[in-house]
This record gives structure tokens, sequence and C-alpha cells, in this order.
């Protein structure tokens, strides 16, 4: 599955389905979706860490996939948007 559609379904999802039990909803979407983005379900779980490998002085690190960077911010917003058009159809 590619990674931007994994990252806006679960948002989605856990928008919708995540009022009770969250735990529970955030490891179905983690399991079943994960796989493509490594459960980033939100930018705060991607971003936060890429700009710390970016900027602290690691030895041999590797590059900090800033092509990728964009799938786990623009993913989240989308699958709320998505989430809320849901919401005001039903």
């Amino acid at each position: 599955m590619n990674p931007y559609i994994a990252e806006v379904i679960g948002t989605a999802i856990l928008s919708i389905f995540g009022g009770g039990v969250v735990a529970v909803v955030v490891l179905g979407v983690g399991l079943s979706l994960g796989g493509p983005t490594g459960y980033a379900i939100n930018p705060a779980r991607d971003l936060g860490p890429r700009i710390a490998h970016a900027v602290l002085p690691f030895p041999h690190k590797g590059a900090s996939d800033w092509a990728y960077a964009w799938v786990p911010i623009v993913g989240p917003i989308l699958g709320a948007l998505l989430a809320a058009g849901i919401y005001r159809l039903l």
C-alpha cells in the first residue's frame, strides 16, 4: 500500500473511531496500516525525530530523507479532513 494512502486512511479511522478505545484503535490501525509508514499516524511521531536526526551531530548517520517527510504531515491532515467530511455526511 502507498504510505501516503496508509496515513490518510489511518488518521481518518483514528478520528472517527478513536473516541472511546483509543489504545485498541491505535493498535488495530498500526497492525493493519503501520507497515508502509512505521506507525507514523501523526506528524509529531515522524517530524520531531527527523528534525533531531538532521540537527544532532551523530557519527556515521545516514540521510534524514526529507523527500519523504511530507507524507506523515500531509497524509494525517487530509485524513482528518476526510473523517470530518464523513462525520458531516452521517
